[in-house]
């Protein structure tokens, strides 16, 4: 078969989230060259690339989020669509799983996120072996954390596909899927490894065009992983001048090395960038600060602070009536003011000791934003829970990010267009020492937290590849 006639993989991947960290997540996940575009979209993916496109629709009612869905499909044009869901089924999943399902053959489903613990079985999220909806996870949402996925996506007729039948020998899940799709139901797929869902990815990209994905991060790596290794067998096709395609369609152009689609830039850049690139001013300390925004909820981000302040980092903690009350919301200097540090590193939260409603989770982030906004325009940046990375960046009037690679599972970072590393992370993610790591990654000389040893320097993860 010549190369102009045989077919590979489609070239273009665009993906959906419904907020910041999760667009970063995925980015990182699928491990190719491309963009994460802050919403909304007003181009498709080019040849070649991946587009992740935050639609920052998870506090949106629930109509403007199916609109956002509805309006962003019309760029998918040919390749992959990919809709990235919350691993515990957070935001307006029912209404965007009936505007993506519209007008598609069908929709492969696959929640699972085994890196963090959480598996589907029987159609059923599990969190560390105990159902979703029988545990605290939700305690931040207005309502009670849906009893299974297929309830979660409200109108979307749904069939579940059994683990035995997932991790069957080939054809029967491919036969499955195609069975639950000409019954005019969208499969929701049991898995609870990566294997698991390596199958489901390479079953789904078998039906055929018209197939849309909708999952987590892991189905994102399981689709990368795909990906990639048919990149693989391309070049060795290409180099030997023929050879069988994927069968799947595709297009027949140069492809992207492996190295460029694994470790990718956006630019002509040979790879990731550095994460010590900061020219250090005179006295020795780097002459960008580094500015770690936490707008999450979650009680271990108390104990990730802790563990950053006593590695030498200024805590400033903001009480939220202050962020709610646009006159009263503060604003920060990190060089001159309030906030300033020798170690360059300064962590803003938002002050826990009183409760706070989870309704006016868009009005703290976007008072967190205005008060960091003047220190944030010439500093690197760390910013945890979605919200509060999409508001600081649009603060900033940032439209685009490439992503370099991941610090750990989750924590992803990007370069701006001017330069900056700005790392986002979901703010349910990482351990209490996730924050220590991440600035350390951007500022390896940072001292370990007082009376521990300096722990050996870790190696960022290549994208795709989670830790």
């Amino acid at each position: 078969m010549s190369r102009t006639t045989r077919t590979v993989l489609p070239p273009r991947v665009f993906a959906l989230a419904d907020d910041l960290s999760g667009a970063a997540e995925v980015a990182a996940a699928l491990g190719l060259r491309g963009r994460i575009v802050l919403g909304p979209a007003t181009a498709p993916p080019r040849d070649g690339e991946s587009v992740v496109l935050d639609l920052d629709t998870r506090q949106l009612p629930p109509a403007d989020a199916a609109n956002a869905v509805r309006a962003a499909l019309a760029y998918a044009d040919g390749g992959v669509v990919l809709k990235k869901i919350d691993s515990l089924l957070r935001g307006n999943l029912a209404a965007e799983a009936v505007a993506y399902a519209t007008g598609a053959r069908g929709v492969v489903i696959a929640p699972a996120l085994p890196v963090a613990g959480r598996t589907v079985r029987e159609g059923v999220v599990n969190l560390h072996g105990t159902a979703l909806h029988t545990t605290d996870a939700w305690r931040a949402e207005p309502g009670a954390a849906p009893v299974s996925v297929g309830a979660a996506l409200g109108g979307v007729p749904t069939r579940v596909v059994p683990l035995a039948t997932v991790r069957a020998p080939e054809p029967a899940l491919h036969d499955r899927l195609r069975a639950v799709l000409a019954e005019g139901y969208h499969p929701v797929c049991d898995a609870e490894t990566d294997a698991d869902l390596d199958a489901i990815a390479e079953a789904a990209l078998r039906l055929g065009p018209g197939i849309r994905l909708m999952g987590t991060g892991g189905l994102a790596s399981a689709l990368g992983r795909r990906l990639a290794q048919v990149d693989q067998v391309d070049q060795v096709d290409q180099a030997a001048g023929a050879g069988a395609g994927a069968g799947l369609p595709g297009r027949d152009a140069d492809r992207s090395t492996e190295a460029e689609r694994r470790h990718p830039t956006g630019t002509d850049t040979p790879g990731p960038a550095r994460a010590d690139d900061v020219s250090p001013a005179p006295d020795g300390t780097p002459s960008r600060p580094l500015l770690v925004v936490v707008g999450t909820a979650e009680p271990t981000a108390v104990a990730q602070i802790a563990q950053l302040v006593a590695a030498g980092a200024f805590h400033v903690p903001l009480p939220a009536h202050t962020l709610t009350d646009r006159s009263t919301r503060p604003t920060l200097n990190i060089r001159t003011g309030v906030g300033r540090t020798p170690h360059g590193v300064t962590v803003v939260s938002i002050d826990g000791t009183h409760a706070v409603d989870p309704g006016a989770a868009r009005g703290l982030a976007a008072g967190l934003a205005h008060a960091v906004a003047e220190a944030a325009y010439d500093s690197d940046l760390v910013l945890t829970g979605g919200e509060t990375a999409r508001r600081v960046l649009d603060a900033l009037a940032v439209r685009e990010l490439l992503p370099l690679d991941q610090i750990h599972h989750g924590a992803v970072r990007s370069r701006t267009a001017d330069g900056r590393r700005v790392v986002t992370r979901p703010g349910s993610y990482g351990d209490t020492d996730s924050l220590l790591r991440i600035a350390r990654a951007l500022r390896p000389g940072l001292a370990p937290p007082s009376g521990q040893p300096a722990a050996p320097s870790v190696q960022p993860a290549p994208l795709g590849e989670p830790t």
